[in-house]
C-alpha cells in the first residue's frame, strides 16, 4: 500500500528540519556529491584544457558505469562486517568512513598524475574514486533510512539533494575555480580534503539501530525454508546458503513477485529514461572549451547558474508531481530531456555565444532537474521497504548503464561527424523512453497515485 503522511502544522514541519538526523544529511549529501563530477565532466574539462585527444575523452565517461553496477556489491556492503572498523564504528558508519577514504586516496593521486604523460595512470585513479564514491552511496542510502524514523525521510531526502547539490558545486565551479587561478594539480588536492567534510560527519553521528544478521535472516520466508531442506548439512554451508538467498536472492524475487511479466518493462524504461542527457554529457565541457569559452565561463554559467536551475527544476519537479501525479510527468520529463538536449546542437552552430550558452544550461538545467525529481519518486514508488537498499541500488544503477555505455563512444562520434550531429543523435535516444513513458503511466498497477515507498 501507499504510505500516507499525516497532517502537521507548517511550525511542525518546518522543526523537522532542525532534528540532528536531517541535519546531518547535508554534510552527507556534499560528501555523496562530491566527487561525481570529478571523475566525469570536471576530469573531460580538465584532460580538454591540456589537449587530450576528444576520442579518448569519450572513453573516460565509462568510469561513471562504476556507479552503475554498484548493485553487485550493496548485499557486501549490506552485511559484511569490516575487521575493526565494524566493531569500532558499527556497520553503516564503517563502510562510510572506509569509502570516503578511498575517495581522498584516489583524489590525491589524481593531484599528481599528469595526464598528458600517463593517461592510464588518470583512469586508475578515477576508476578508485568512483569506486568509492558508488559504495558510499550504498551506504548513505541504507544509513539514511535506519537512522531515524518514517515521518522525517522526506526532510532527510530533501537536505540529502541540497547537500548533494552543494557537493557538485563544489566539485564542478569550485574545482574549475581553482584550477583557472592555480593549478588543477591544486584544485584535486583540495577537493580531497574537501572529503573531510563526510569523515567528520561520521564520526559525529552515532549508528543507526538495526537488528543482528540472525534476526533478519530468520524472518526471510525463503530462508526458513533453505533451512528447513538442509538440516544436518554443515553449519558453514547453511549459514552461506542463508546470508546469499536473504541478501541477493530475495530482493530480487520480491520485485518480480509483486509485478510479474510487467517488471521487464519496468526495468526497460528505468535503463531507457535518462538515456538521452547521460549518452551526451561527457561532450558538453569538451565542447564549451572548444568553442572558445574560458574556464572562468565555463564554471560561473554552467556550474554555478546551471546548479541553481537544476535545483529550481527539482523543486518544480516536486510540485508538479503533487498536482498532476506521478504518471503525466514521467510522460513530461522524458520528453522536455530529449528536447532541450537539442539546444546543445543549436550552441554547436552559433559559437561562442553567451547567451546561447546561458538559454542552454538554462533548458537543460532545469529540464533534468524535473525529470530527476519526477523519476525519483517513481523508483521510490517500485521500491518494497523490506529491501530499499538492494532495490534501489539496483534501479539506480540500471538507471545509468545504457547512457554511461553509449556515451563511451561520443568522442569517436564527435570526432568523425562533430558536435551538431552528435546531440541531435542523442535527442533522438530519448524517444524510446518517451513511448515507454507514456505506455506505463497508463497502467495504474504499475504508477501508483502518490510516490511513497511501499510497505510490502
Amino acid at each position: 500500500m501507499i504510505n500516507r503522511p499525516q497532517s502537521r502544522s507548517w511550525l511542525d514541519a518546518l522543526l523537522v528540519y532542525f532534528k540532528a538526523p536531517v541535519i546531518a544529511m547535508l554534510f552527507l549529501g556534499f560528501s555523496a556529491g562530491l566527487p561525481f563530477l570529478l571523475v566525469f565532466s570536471t576530469l573531460t574539462a580538465w584532460l580538454r584544457d591540456v589537449n587530450v585527444e576528444v576520442a579518448a575523452i569519450g572513453f573516460f565517461s565509462w568510469i561513471g558505469m562504476l556507479y552503475s553496477i554498484k548493485f553487485f556489491w550493496a548485499p557486501v556492503v549490506d552485511r559484511l562486517p569490516l575487521p575493526g572498523l565494524t566493531r569500532l564504528l558499527g556497520q553503516r558508519r564503517g563502510w562510510m568512513l572506509l569509502a570516503q577514504g578511498t575517495i581522498a586516496g584516489g583524489l590525491v593521486g589524481l593531484a599528481h598524475v599528469d595526464p598528458t604523460a600517463s593517461l592510464a595512470a588518470v583512469a586508475g585513479f578515477a576508476l578508485l574514486v568512483a569506486f568509492g564514491s558508488a559504495t558510499q552511496d550504498i551506504v548513505i542510502d541504507a544509513f539514511r533510512i535506519e537512522s531515524a524514523a518514517e515521518e522525517i525521510q522526506a526532510a532527510m531526502a530533501s537536505t540529502y539533494i541540497i547537500g548533494y547539490r552543494g557537493g557538485l558545486l563544489a566539485a564542478g565551479a569550485g574545482a574549475l575555480y581553482v584550477a583557472d587561478l592555480a593549478s588543477w594539480y591544486w584544485a584535486y588536492l583540495t577537493m580531497a580534503m574537501l572529503v573531510g567534510v563526510g569523515m567528520l560527519t561520521v564520526l559525529l553521528r552515532p549508528e543507526p539501530p538495526r537488528s543482528s544478521l540472525g534476526v533478519q535472516l530468520i524472518h526471510e520466508p525463503q530462508v526458513r525454508a533453505f533451512l528447513r531442506t538442509t538440516r544436518g548439512q554443515p553449519r558453514l554451508w547453511r549459514r552461506v546458503g542463508a546470508w546469499t538467498i536473504g541478501a541477493i536472492v530475495c530482493p530480487f524475487t520480491d520485485f518480480f513477485r509483486r509485478y510479474g511479466r510487467k517488471a521487464l518493462l519496468l526495468l526497460l524504461l528505468v535503463g531507457l529514461y535518462r538515456i538521452s542527457d547521460l549518452s551526451m554529457a561527457a561532450m558538453a565541457n569538451p565542447l564549451y572549451i572548444d568553442l572558445g569559452f574560458s574556464l572562468s565561463q565555463i564554471a560561473n554559467v554552467t556550474k554555478v547558474f546551471g546548479i541553481l536551475m537544476s535545483v529550481s527544476g527539482g523543486i518544480l519537479g516536486g510540485l508538479l508531481v503533487v498536482r498532476y501525479g506521478i504518471g503525466p510527468m514521467l510522460v513530461a520529463g522524458a520528453l522536455i530531456v530529449a528536447l532541450t538536449n537539442l539546444l546543445f546542437a543549436v550552441l554547436a552552430s552559433v559559437g561562442a555565444e553567451l547567451p546561447m550558452l546561458i538559454v542552454t544550461i538554462m533548458g537543460d538545467n532545469l529540464a533534468n532537474g524535473l525529470a530527476s525529481t519526477v523519476f525519483i519518486a517513481f523508483l521510490s514508488s517500485l521500491t518494497s521497504r523490506a529491501y530499499t537498499a538492494t532495490q534501489y541500488a539496483l534501479f539506480s544503477s540500471l538507471m545509468t548503464l545504457p547512457g554511461k555505455f553509449i556515451g563511451g563512444f561520443s568522442g569517436i562520434v564527435v570526432a568523425s561527424q562533430g558536435y551538431v550531429t552528435f546531440f541531435l543523435l542523442a535527442s533522438l535516444l530519448g524517444l524510446p523512453a518517451i513511448v515507454l513513458a507514456w505506455y506505463i503511466a497508463r497502467d495504474r498497477t504499475l504508477v501508483p497515485a502518490g510516490n511513497a515507498v511501499s510497505d510490502t
